[in-house]
C-alpha cells in the first residue's frame, strides 16, 4: 500500500480524513454510540456489549483515544471511557462544516 502524501493537503483536509479513517470503523462507531448511551463505561462492558475480543475492543479504544474522541481514566484495576466532550463539540463543527459545504442545484437533473 502506498503512504499518503499528506504534505500536499491543507490542515482542514487532513483533519477532516483522520477523523473520517478513525470513525470509519463499524466497531468504532458501535464503541461511540454505546459510549453516548451510557455516558461512560468500564472496557469490559464493551467487550460484552459489542461482543469482540478483548484485545480488539483495547485496540479500538486507543485509535480513539489517540485522536480525542474519548477519554480514558484508571479506577482501580479498570479504565473507564467517556467522550471527551470538548472535542466532540470540535469533530462535529468540522464535519458539519464540511458537509454543508455542499449546495444542491436548483435543477439536480443537470448532473449524471
Amino acid at each position: 500500500m502506498g503512504i499518503t502524501k499528506s504534505d500536499i493537503y491543507n490542515t482542514s483536509q487532513n483533519e477532516i480524513a483522520s477523523i473520517a479513517k478513525v470513525i470509519g470503523h463499524p466497531a468504532r462507531v458501535a464503541i461511540i454510540q454505546y459510549l453516548i448511551k451510557s455516558k461512560s463505561c468500564i472496557c469490559g462492558d464493551l467487550v460484552e456489549e459489542i461482543g469482540l475480543a478483548q484485545p480488539t475492543i483495547s485496540q479500538h479504544l486507543k485509535e480513539l483515544k489517540n485522536i480525542g474522541i474519548i477519554k480514558g481514566s484508571i479506577e482501580g484495576t479498570s479504565v473507564c471511557y467517556c467522550i471527551d466532550d470538548s472535542q466532540w463539540v470540535a469533530y462535529k463543527s468540522i464535519l458539519q462544516s464540511f458537509l454543508n459545504s455542499y449546495t444542491p442545484a436548483i435543477d439536480s437533473d443537470d448532473c449524471c
